[in-house]
């Protein structure tokens, strides 16, 4: 392996030096910060979905977002999240209230992602990003996306707005506090303490304009919530999930669908479209969310993290405590086991939104329509049997 590594470790050098200097060159980068960025830049052998050739590719979900959600929604998490965040909340309100007038993002949004990306900026962040952006540049499965942000770090130290040594990022190659990718960075990040400069390392109040710069840019709805935790009767299908079949709120209470609470929708919200989101099906909690959901899913593509987010928001601002219904234990599947079941349903003539190997909102969707086919209660989640079982039709 270690022959095979230093073979492949040449090809990487050759590959800055041939694909990634023209590409700098032609965005603008100077041969010098090229060089200063990546001298010295190796392969980092240990990320998670890298293609190394002779090697088995890596496809192991490392992320939480795309694992069952009860351990995303572990109770000491949401309280640590919202009392924090509460406390800053009031730390920073005068910016926040600054933030929320320029992008109308109400700051309790704004601050739980604060929480949720880099614990309120006291999460470790210890990569060097130009090692990881090259790495996964060069070894990903999603190589070409992955050179694009090198390119955007270069343009970023080429623009003076960091310096390579203080480019620190996840393993993913997320910068800062609010874990921007470069090129978000170069379009979003935000001065919001009128330094003239966006740190989203060192600053709290540049982190929090930039996120609320990131959300407006995103279509933020002014004076719309994020959505309302519901009771679904068994007369809906968990199958009506997902934005592709939003419809007026007013018209899914008009199906039966109320809010645990016990009061009625909005009357401005009841007007305008949501749609169903079961993210463990009928084996957790329920909800009818809006299109700002939608937003902060631009965030991050994951129905849980776009749930975290506005929940622990509603308990920062509102005070508001766990959700009615607990989320049930469910089997843990890797992403070739998912995409394999994926393919079955499609060549079933199911729409599973794409086999990637998530379970989202028309996966779930798909399962539900084919256990309603064959005679049984539609939950919308699978488990271990169901995998069996689709795999052998």
């Amino acid at each position: 392996m270690a022959q095979n590594r230093n073979a492949v470790t040449a090809d990487f050098q050759a590959w800055l030096g041939s694909t990634v200097w023209p590409k700098a060159q032609r965005a603008g980068v100077s041969r010098s910060t090229f060089e200063t960025a990546l001298s010295g830049v190796t392969p980092k052998w240990d990320l998670p979905d890298l293609v190394i050739p002779g090697e088995r590719a890596d496809t192991t979900q490392r992320q939480a977002e795309f694992r069952p959600p009860a351990r995303y929604f572990a109770a000491g998490s949401l309280n640590t999240n919202a009392n924090t965040g509460r406390q800053l909340m009031q730390r920073h309100a005068q910016t926040l209230a600054r933030i929320e007038r320029q992008t109308g993002v109400p700051a309790q949004i704004i601050v739980a992602i604060w929480g949720r990306e880099s614990s309120f900026g006291n999460a470790h962040i210890p990569h060097n990003a130009f090692q990881i952006l090259s790495t996964k540049g060069f070894l990903s499965t999603r190589a070409s996306y992955f050179t694009d942000e090198l390119i955007a770090a270069l343009q970023m130290v080429e623009r003076g707005y960091a310096s390579p040594a203080a480019m620190k990022s996840s393993w993913a190659g997320a910068l800062g506090q609010p874990q921007f990718m470069p090129s978000n960075y170069l379009k979003y990040a935000a001065d919001g303490n009128g330094d003239g400069r966006a740190d989203i390392w060192g600053s709290a109040d540049d982190t929090l304009a930039s996120i609320g710069a990131y959300l407006r840019d995103h279509g933020w709805s002014a004076g719309r919530d994020w959505g309302f935790e519901v009771n679904v009767p068994n007369t809906v299908s968990c199958a009506m999930e997902g934005p592709h079949q939003a419809r007026r709120i007013s018209d899914w209470a008009a199906m039966g669908i109320t809010r645990v609470n016990g009061r009625p929708f909005p009357t401005a919200e009841a007007r305008e479209n949501g749609f169903l989101l079961m993210p463990a099906g009928r084996f957790g909690p329920a909800f009818v969310v809006t299109s700002n959901f939608t937003v902060l899913k631009a965030y991050n593509e994951s129905d849980v993290y776009a749930l975290f987010v506005g929940h622990v928001g509603d308990r920062m601002r509102y005070g508001v405590g766990g959700f009615s219904s607990g989320w049930s234990a469910l089997d843990s599947f890797s992403r070739s086991d998912v995409r394999a079941m994926q393919q079955k349903l499609e060549a079933q003539g199911y729409d599973v939104g794409g086999a990637d190997g998530l379970i989202g909102n028309r996966t779930r969707g798909a399962i539900g329509a084919w256990q309603t086919r064959n005679g049984m209660a539609a939950t919308c989640y699978p488990n271990r049997a169901m995998l069996t079982a689709i795999a052998q039709q």
